[in-house]
């Protein structure tokens, strides 16, 4: 997993924390920020697992 994945992995989970620890004091700004940062974690996967291609093949 690249480390920007895993820094936004991470971030994502804090943001669920908050959300269920803090019950509901600041609004739904954290679930909206967990959803933005799952999706960002998402797409740092997809973009980490690049094939690489080897021109020698034996």
């Amino acid at each position: 997993m690249p480390k920007i994945a895993f820094v936004l992995l991470m971030m994502a989970l804090l943001s669920l924390a908050l959300d269920v620890f803090t019950q509901g004091e600041f609004g739904n700004a954290p679930l909206i920020a967990a959803a933005v940062l799952f999706t960002g974690w998402l797409i740092a996967l997809v973009l980490g697992r690049r094939i690489k291609f080897d021109p020698q093949l034996r």
